[in-house]
């Protein structure tokens, strides 16, 4: 495997353990945060499967662009339609004021994100840690 892909999963793996570790906090409630870093970690999965593959992508954060990239290439990507749905809306909002996450927003995001992380990295010949 390329040291791009590499470096790609590497981000993801840090954006995933970022999430679990927002959702730990009781103290300082990070439902935003959880909700982001699952996107993030979703789309930075999304982006090694596409360079593993040689399949150019341009800047973006929308989940729905990249999945169709990856259905492009290996058809069994529809399967994450949902998950990647209910990430996507993660992407840009919770990062501003004007958005309040709620506890049970956070358990959907972080169990999307680790349906779509066991997904990509089995395609991508990785096991599940």
């Amino acid at each position: 495997m390329s040291d791009d892909t590499l470096e790609w999963i590497e981000r993801a793996e840090e954006d995933f353990r970022m999430a679990q570790a927002a959702l730990r906090q009781r103290k300082f409630k990070a439902y935003n945060s959880v909700c982001f870093h699952a996107q993030q970690c979703a789309e930075k999965y999304l982006k090694a499967f596409l360079v593993r593959h040689h399949i150019p992508f341009r800047k973006t954060h929308d989940l729905r662009e990249l999945r169709r990239q990856c259905v492009e290439v290996d058809n069994v990507f529809d399967m994450l339609t949902d998950a990647l749905l209910l990430l996507n809306q993660f992407a840009i909002d919770t990062r501003y004021p004007g958005l309040a996450l709620t506890e049970q927003d956070a358990r959907d995001a972080v169990a999307a994100v680790k349906q779509v992380r066991a997904f990509v990295r089995a395609r991508l010949g990785l096991k599940t840690k």
